[in-house]
């Protein structure tokens, strides 16, 4: 998917790592260089990353996301948020936010008859992050989509520190860590420039 793709129509865009709104006008050429989730990473002009909506997906000539609430009448369950949180990714890592390690805790909370409130604790992998509110808006929209789901709280917390010993093992073998070198004590948190 490194294809150069010139964009149909002008498309509001979220520059990455800062999270500021642009808007890229119809015609500029972009590669796409991560397609996860209901988002896409793209690259434009000397660098430039910028992330596009699933709902904009037809200005890069794919079909739009079109994920609504979840019809099914099963009972909500932790299973089904975690499932759902797998599907929200970093748009500067391929790697779902679940198997990052970023999600410290999640509750659901009984509103009363079928309505419910599901509080989730999260995390950055760096203190700063300009993509902080767009991955936390991710989550409470997905989260949202659940049957029975009325009310999302997400908070963002930084202690404790998030660090790579949290991720997964898959996480770790897709981004080339060595699983042979597991440290006595917890890495020291990772800051990347945001």
């Amino acid at each position: 998917m490194h294809e150069q793709i010139k964009l149909s129509r002008e498309c509001e865009v979220l520059e990455i790592p800062s999270g500021a709104r642009r808007v890229i006008p119809a015609g500029t050429a972009v590669r796409i260089s991560q397609s996860l989730g209901d988002s896409y990473t793209v690259e434009a002009g000397y660098g430039g990353m910028y992330r596009v909506d699933g709902k904009d997906a037809d200005a890069l000539g794919l079909a739009p996301s079109t994920a609504t609430k979840s019809a099914a009448h099963e009972e909500l369950s932790e299973k089904a948020v975690w499932d759902e949180l797998r599907t929200v990714f970093d748009p500067e890592i391929p790697v779902n936010i679940v198997d990052m390690g970023l999600i410290y805790a999640c509750a659901i909370v009984s509103l009363g008859g079928d309505a419910n409130r599901v509080e989730i604790k999260m995390t950055l992998t760096a203190p700063g992050c300009g993509m902080s509110d767009v991955l936390k808006a991710d989550v409470e929209r997905k989260v949202s989509r659940l049957h029975g789901v009325e009310e999302v709280k997400v908070e963002v917390v930084l202690y404790p520190a998030w660090d790579t010993s949290r991720m997964s093992e898959a996480a770790k073998l897709q981004l080339g860590f060595d699983l042979d070198e597991s440290p006595s004590e917890p890495a020291l948190p990772v800051f990347r420039p945001r």
